[in-house]
């Protein structure tokens, strides 16, 4: 029996199955496909694969649909991920292109998925165990404010006004927000979060003690952003593509949406990929590690500014799924989205 023909009848399957959402019989196989054998062979082949359990019986019939170790070797044996069409492309190019800034790439990107794909669309905010401070600017707003913009290496913009208690309207108070400035970014540009607090907080015990006041609520207001900005999220969209597809979950939906509310469990499953931001991760069924997303496939990769992987987006969905579309929609957005965070890190 030929491996490569018994490889190509379980491409069949999953194709079919996928498509119509019913077991596939040996005579359906030998009509929609150019297999080249009989329909006696093709039986022959689909007892191999279900004793190699590949697929199996869900009754009693001659259909049979794949196994999750079925779509594992589907998967695996795809080649490759194929490109979209130049017009997918232009579509996603111009859904996110008009993005202002980080939250609304991230509100966009998640809405993108979910409508490309017809699954839920899982989007990760930068990871900020990875992010760093890009820069930090100082700006006088009115007798005593300042505005303290925080921005980082993700494009990410946070603002906060101060009450420095001083005059910064005069040539004193003019070169002390100057100084200042020059000096946070000397210390904190290019630096983790966790390590740009600490040096900021030296800041204000070198400052002068005319200074200090002043540098402590400024230092204070930036050290405050960084450790709202640490606050680890995902943002979800298209759960209602569950209900279309209730049938591939006989009864398990509730199960699966209540995992889908735990973003913890998703913030986890997400930071298991790779540093390769180029990898495009299948997990199917049973290999999810929760009990509730095992009628389930994950397709997921990391996105990121330069070579680094900072964070991750994907789509849960049945196991059912238009593979190599899915994974396809998946790796184009996240290239996407990368484009448009180092296009953020040149300006």
């Amino acid at each position: 029996m030929s491996e490569e023909r018994r490889l190509m009848v379980l491409q069949a399957i999953v194709q079919d199955y996928v498509q119509t959402s019913e077991p596939v019989g040996s005579k359906a196989l030998v009509e929609r496909h150019h297999l080249g054998v009989s329909a006696a062979t093709v039986r022959n082949d689909m007892a191999q694969l279900e004793e190699e359990g590949l697929i199996h019986a869900p009754h009693t019939s001659a259909g049979r649909v794949p196994t999750d170790a079925g779509y594992r070797l589907f998967v695996d044996r795809l080649g490759g991920v194929k490109p979209l069409g130049a017009g997918e492309r232009r579509a996603i190019t111009q859904f996110l292109e008009g993005a202002v800034d980080l939250d609304d790439v991230v509100d966009r990107t998640v809405r993108l998925l979910a409508g490309l794909t017809r699954q839920v669309a899982v989007v990760q905010y930068p990871s900020l165990t990875r992010s760093t401070i890009r820069h930090v600017e100082l700006v006088p707003v009115g007798a005593t404010h300042a505005m303290a913009v925080l921005i980082v290496n993700t494009g990410r913009v946070e603002q906060r006004v101060v009450d420095t208690g001083r005059v910064l309207a005069d040539a004193d108070g003019e070169a002390f927000v100057s100084g200042l400035r020059a000096r946070i970014n000397e210390v904190s540009a290019g630096v983790p979060f966790t390590v740009a607090a600490t040096r900021l907080r030296r800041l204000v015990e070198d400052a002068p003690d005319a200074d200090r006041a002043a540098t402590e609520a400024i230092v204070s207001a930036l050290t405050d952003l960084l450790v709202e900005e640490r606050e680890e999220r995902v943002v979800l969209a298209g759960q209602a593509n569950l209900a279309r597809a209730g049938t591939d979950f006989g009864r398990a939906i509730g199960p699966i949406l209540e995992a889908l509310e735990e973003h913890v469990t998703l913030l986890r499953l997400l930071g298991q990929l790779g540093d390769d931001p180029e990898l495009v991760s299948v997990r199917i069924g049973s290999e999810n590690p929760v009990s509730g997303l095992q009628t389930t496939s994950l397709v997921s990769m990391g996105y990121g500014s330069g070579t680094e992987r900072i964070a991750s987006l994907g789509v849960l969905g049945p196991t059912r799924m238009d593979y190599p579309t899915t994974m396809a929609s998946v790796r184009a957005v996240a290239r996407y989205v990368s484009e448009i965070l180092d296009d953020n890190r040149a300006t």
